[in-house]
């Protein structure tokens, strides 16, 4: 069986931006809660700032830091590979990145068929909590 299609991607200007942003904080992670607004983009924290439940799903890791996305805004985006980016200007929520003047955001694309038939696995935040080398 062939490595699992992953769900979440960084491009390399994320990951510039995370490695700023991992020197301040130290160890990082991101939010996706799918509200109104900036809510709807990927919000990066201090690991463990953020308390997931069985309310949020991780859907991998990037550049070293989880990524949860709300239960809810999976439903949304299951069939979709989502990939963190950043741009130039300023959002309106309280991720890391602000101070910086760019903000992180998602480009997404379908999974193909193929695809979907091989995606990473998810797990609830209590779930992922429980796992080995979980930071929360």
């Amino acid at each position: 069986m062939s490595n699992p299609t992953p769900r979440v991607l960084v491009t390399a200007a994320a990951e510039a931006t995370i490695d700023v942003l991992r020197d301040e904080h130290g160890p990082l992670m991101f939010h996706q809660s799918g509200g109104c607004c900036d809510g709807s983009s990927p919000m990066c924290f201090p690991a463990g700032e953020f308390r997931v439940s069985t309310n949020d799903v991780w859907l991998g890791n990037i550049h070293g830091c989880d990524f949860f996305m709300s239960a809810a805004q999976f439903e949304y985006w299951k069939h979709t590979q989502l990939t963190v980016d950043v741009t130039k200007g300023r959002g309106a929520s309280f991720s890391l990145e602000i101070p910086l003047g760019v903000r992180f955001l998602i480009r997404s694309r379908m999974f193909t068929k193929e695809e979907e038939e091989n995606l990473t696995p998810i797990y609830d935040g209590e779930e992922y909590l429980t796992r080995p080398n979980a930071v929360g």
